[in-house]
């Protein structure tokens, strides 16, 4: 009986061992903090973090401060999954930091563009870079709604117009576009440094990089037309504002939230899990109706009216051009201070 009785206590405390060790799972995770960290923390994430029995510490911080501490700790990683903007994911692609994403069939209803080309990260959600506009004012002014990046450097809108700088992918893309357009590109920026020096710069009330000062500019009346977010133009107009989002003739451009496995993960099993979850369709649709970010899994459903205001099927996707971040970031520097020094002397 005694035997019985020290056997029974050794298996109570091995199986006591197995479930505290269980608990012990932490999976660390970099990504945007206010709405989006209240969203996942308190929607998203528990489901999965009680299905997968994992604790989930949220590490709050933007594209540039995440990609931060995965430079800081190098050799050394804390995080074990990260959300960074499409620019910094691909930095952070170059730099080592991210693992490869494993093999799922979830991926097969990922469109190819949010695949990036690459086998390290993935896109979550799309948001366009294009024009918006407040319809009332062209209305009254009996214009017709802008269709092409070239609308930016328009006479008649002279003062009228924002543009954020290049620094902030909004003016990036439109500068990118604009190169393109003139028989330029990544590659060769010249044709459109040119076109915002002599036609866009001369338009521009401000280059405002806050989308808060924006959406005061434009509830103020004071631009009518700007280079931006398809997200950021539908939180503008859910407070009422008549804003309009036109996807340019030339295509808008892909601003893609990513997100990878970090290296050296001490759970990389989760990790994997993790991303996955994500792209499903369930989550997708979340993230499209809380963040209004475009699903990039392409079996999500959404209703007709937010499919409308969101980068959302394959009409809109296949328009949508992405931008080579290979060639940009290590020129971006150079970019910046010649737009400094010429486009908004």
């Amino acid at each position: 009986m005694k035997k019985r009785a020290l056997f029974s206590a050794l298996i109570s405390t091995a199986l006591l061992s197995a479930s505290a060790q269980a608990e012990e799972k932490t999976l660390y995770m970099g990504a945007y903090g206010g709405s989006t960290e209240k969203l996942l923390m308190e929607t998203v994430l528990p489901p999965w973090e009680k299905a997968n029995n994992v604790k989930v510490v949220y590490v709050p911080g933007n594209s540039t401060k995440t990609l931060a501490k995965l430079q800081a700790q190098k050799g050394n990683q804390e995080l074990d999954v990260v959300f960074l903007d499409d620019g910094p994911m691909y930095q952070a692609i170059a730099l080592g930091f991210c693992d490869t994403i494993g093999n799922a069939t979830i991926f097969d209803d990922v469109y190819d563009i949010a695949k990036m080309n690459t086998e390290k990260a993935v896109g979550v959600g799309f948001v366009a870079t294009g024009l918006a506009y407040d319809k009332e004012a062209f209305e009254k002014n009996g214009w017709d709604a802008p269709t092409s990046w070239a609308d930016l450097g328009d006479p008649k809108y002279k003062g009228k117009v924002v543009v954020p700088p290049v620094t902030n992918t909004y003016g990036l893309h439109a500068l990118v576009m604009t190169a393109r357009m003139n028989g330029g590109g990544e590659n060769n920026i010249d044709p459109g440094f040119d076109v915002f020096i002599d036609k866009v710069a001369p338009n521009v009330l401000d280059f405002v990089a806050s989308s808060g000062k924006l959406s005061e500019l434009f509830q103020n009346k004071e631009v009518v037309l700007a280079s931006w977010g398809s997200g950021r133009l539908k939180s503008l107009s859910d407070t009422g504002f008549p804003g309009g989002f036109v996807y340019p003739k030339e295509g808008s451009v892909a601003l893609m939230v990513a997100t990878c496995p970090v290296v050296e993960s001490d759970v990389p099993e989760l990790s994997q899990s993790l991303i996955q979850y994500l792209l499903t369709p369930e989550i997708q649709q979340q993230l499209a109706e809380t963040k209004a970010w475009g699903p990039t899994n392409m079996k999500t459903v959404l209703s007709k009216e937010l499919g409308d205001a969101l980068p959302y099927g394959p009409e809109k996707i296949a328009a949508m051009n992405a931008v080579d971040w290979d060639v940009i970031n290590p020129a971006r520097g150079d970019w910046t201070k010649r737009w400094t020094r010429e486009v908004e002397q």
